[in-house]
């Protein structure tokens, strides 16, 4: 449920039309409905937020008890309404980590920089889900997909008209057109090894030393000689075979995923115009 704040003002500052008494709503409904898995995205960063309004949408979250707690730092893009706007104070990383407590003080583990889950989702049955390893298939308008050698996604923008174009165009989409992607990315053997080196780093469990060389039968410091800048920079730290992001590197999360990227990958960013 993307709750985002229980401030009204601070759901105004977003351009977001949505008042608390809905999502109080939505989440009651969740609720009563006993769905296994409740999670909830709040946003950091928004203009006008205080430590003390952050931690109260916080604790009004942890009331509903959801099995999984997301927190988004905000970032404005170009062609946005929010781009529009004056800048304020950056306090993203202050409000961050007095989340990442109170969460973690509340008995929610942390799994990467912005998803956290309640002791009860641990009982959970489903099979084991490895980002590193297995695809994933993203169902809806903007969704990302991926197997081991493709990204794909439909069209993205971000400006308010070619938005709602793209939204009516995946509307109005024929079976046939569902039945193939136009828009993707074939990755080459150097984009396999930093994807899988971004997945597992970026997350609590880390990356397993042995897994990548058993996988790609190369050696990681060769392949990507980066990682040991962030071990020498206290970001990350070696557990027997497992290279861990360290609380420091955690919450740098968002800066240390770009510097793993290849050349060919930035460049091809770079080159995609904003719509």
């Amino acid at each position: 449920v993307g709750v985002q704040s229980f401030v009204n003002d601070e759901m105004k500052a977003l351009l977001r039309a949505q008042r608390p008494e809905t999502a109080h709503q939505a989440l009651s409904w969740a609720r009563e409905l006993e769905f296994s898995t409740l999670n909830v995205d709040l946003i950091y960063g928004i203009r006008g937020q205080t430590t003390e309004s952050w931690l109260q949408s916080v604790q009004t979250t942890l009331d509903y008890q959801p099995e999984e707690i997301y927190l988004y730092p905000l970032y404005v893009r170009p062609l946005t309404g929010l781009s529009q706007a004056s800048p304020w104070p950056d306090e993203r990383q202050e409000l961050y980590r007095a989340a990442r407590d109170l969460l973690t003080s509340s008995g929610y583990s942390q799994f990467s920089m912005r998803m956290f889950k309640a002791p009860s989702s641990r009982k959970d049955n489903s099979p084991p889900y490895r980002c590193q390893e297995d695809g994933m298939v993203g169902l809806g308008c903007g969704a990302r997909s991926y197997t081991r050698d493709l990204h794909y996604s439909t069209e993205f923008a971000v400006g308010p008209q070619r938005v709602r174009q793209i939204l009516h165009q995946y509307l109005d989409g024929s079976e046939e057109q569902f039945l193939k992607a136009d828009r993707g990315f074939w990755l080459a053997n150097d984009d396999k090894r930093l994807r899988f080196v971004i997945l597992s780093l970026l997350n609590t469990q880390g990356l397993n030393l042995n897994t990548y060389e058993s996988t790609f039968g190369t050696n990681i410091w060769d392949d990507v000689p980066q990682l040991t800048t962030l071990i020498e920079q206290k970001n990350a730290h070696l557990v027997g075979q497992r290279l861990l992001l360290s609380q420091k590197g955690m919450e740098q999360s968002d800066h240390i995923g770009p510097l793993l990227i290849s050349q060919l990958v930035r460049q091809l960013m770079n080159d995609q115009s904003m719509m």
